[in-house]
């Protein structure tokens, strides 16, 4: 046998392989394409009205900065549906799929963590060198992104891997005892104004305190609803689903698809959180809240008791301010 017939025959061997082994099933071609078209047309929708409000605010306070860098990366995480709704949903041509693999889901994964300069910059330069290493022509129809890598940017995307994992539970950590502080702190303000409002105290707009509290808490809260929703479980997820890429020879065929649908699933909660974003701003940001209502031309009172659970300071108060009734 001559070296050009060993190389067809393994070729079409792999090309079985995959086949046999492959991952076009109705949840990756037809669900999932669905619940991202569904993400894309509010998410677009939502976040270019996000984005009018917020540059029509000026940059006064780090918080305000802050979001602004969360509405913009969930501008560009939105815009990378409908290539992803193409590729998954085998609509796309060749090339397309491999845009997708070097481009299009290296943008992705960089906007789950900019929120701001130093982060946007030290994302890029990670994230760079796998849309580089990603150079390999598909063989076949049948290929997975990881068939496109090199060897060096197979290293290399475990390495990533590995650094996003230990920012992310890193900052898990931080949150959990920053929310831990806070918890004590409002816990505190809510003894301290129920001993006030038994004393017959009341406050300047004639209501005992022990409200406030409440709403203080399902304020900050409602960040932190968010992250656990959209990201504990991606992340959970992703240290199997990358070994599955990088040291396949350990994982059975059937071990290797569920968890790339543990995978895609955990990552559509991910891509929730560029609608529920929104909702953070809203809650926690009067400005916002002030000028969405000048931009959708409501009248004075409208949607007060929605307005009245959100905050109500300034761009120059503090997060935990801002998200103060």
């Amino acid at each position: 046998m001559d070296n050009t017939t060993g190389l067809t025959l393994t070729a079409v061997n792999r090309n079985h392989t995959n086949s046999n082994c492959s991952r076009d099933n109705l949840l990756k071609t037809v669900v999932f394409p669905v619940l991202y078209s569904l993400l894309f047309l509010f998410g677009l929708s939502i976040n270019g009205l996000a984005v009018w409000v917020f540059f029509s605010i000026p940059s006064r306070s780090h918080f305000i900065i802050y979001l602004k860098n969360i509405v913009v990366a969930d501008v560009f995480m939105t815009l990378t549906f409908p290539v992803k709704v193409l590729s998954d949903s085998n609509m796309a041509s060749l090339g397309l799929r491999v845009f997708v693999c070097r481009v299009s889901s290296v943008i992705f994964y960089m906007t789950m963590k900019l929120l701001s300069g130093a982060i946007w910059g030290s994302m890029l330069a990670l994230s760079l060198p796998n849309v580089i290493l990603t150079s390999h022509k598909p063989i076949s129809p049948y290929f997975k992104c990881s068939d496109l890598k090199t060897a060096t940017g197979v290293l290399w995307h475990e390495v990533v891997n590995h650094v996003c994992q230990f920012i992310f539970w890193g900052n898990l950590v931080t949150v959990i005892v920053c929310y831990s502080l806070i918890t004590k702190e409002l816990y505190s303000s809510y003894a301290s104004s129920k001993a006030s409002s038994a004393g017959g105290v009341k406050y300047r707009d004639g209501k005992h305190g022990p409200g406030k509290p409440r709403r203080i808490s399902a304020n900050v809260f409602l960040v932190l609803a968010v992250f656990f929703l959209c990201f504990v479980p991606f992340h959970f997820a992703r240290v199997p689903y990358t070994m599955s890429q990088t040291r396949a020879r350990i994982f059975d065929c059937n071990l290797k698809l569920f968890l790339f649908q543990l995978k895609e699933s955990t990552l559509w909660l991910s891509s929730l959180n560029s609608l529920l974003d929104p909702l953070i701003y809203f809650f926690l940001c009067k400005s916002f809240r002030t000028t969405l209502f000048k931009t959708l031309r409501l009248p004075p009172g409208s949607c007060s008791w929605l307005a009245g659970m959100g905050a109500e300071h300034n761009t120059n108060s503090t997060p935990l301010e801002d998200s103060t009734p």
